[in-house]
């Protein structure tokens, strides 16, 4: 699981069977401090619609195939959630 930023659409004519329909966007995975890490881009389907400048909660692996009307479609990562608020408390 990752938090991420969205920074674009990916447009993809031919897709394998099971991602037809599905939406794909562009994430960049956030540091600790909420941050974009740079050129750390993602490609992931989007099943919270969510658009760019959103901040977004990722799955990843097999966890993102699940979050898909189809299982088990070979995807890496997938946006099952926008992001409202995120708080962080440091312990030290």
């Amino acid at each position: 699981m990752f938090l991420a930023r969205v920074v674009g659409s990916v447009v993809a004519t031919v897709k394998y069977e099971g991602l037809e329909g599905a939406k794909l966007l562009l994430v960049a995975p956030l540091d600790k401090n909420g941050q974009a890490k740079p050129g750390a881009y993602i490609v992931a389907c989007d099943e919270a619609q969510s658009g760019p400048g959103d901040t977004v909660f990722c799955v990843s692996a097999r966890e993102a195939s699940h979050a898909l009307p189809v299982r088990f479609v070979p995807v890496d990562a997938a946006i099952v959630g926008v992001v409202d608020r995120a708080d962080r408390e440091v312990i030290l």
